[in-house]
């Protein structure tokens, strides 16, 4: 089995921060516009958090909606 090198890990720290920011910046503008800090998009990364706080998103009220309801 080969060791990882150099080149493998430069790899991976200029591929790991793209991927982040791919995850993060769309579910922010969606968490923003629903009416939720957008902050709550950085959970999206953590694995198991990721599950809950989209469960959560979906099956919730919205506060962007609350207003609209008759």
């Amino acid at each position: 089995m080969r060791n990882i090198g150099v080149p493998e890990v430069g790899f991976l720290l200029f591929i790991i921060p793209i991927f982040i920011v791919l995850m993060v910046v769309p579910y922010w503008k969606i968490f923003s516009k629903a009416g939720w800090s957008g902050a709550l998009s950085l959970l999206m990364v953590v694995p198991l958090a990721n599950l809950v706080v989209l469960w959560v998103f979906a099956f919730s009220d919205w506060p962007a909606l609350r207003d609209r309801r008759p």
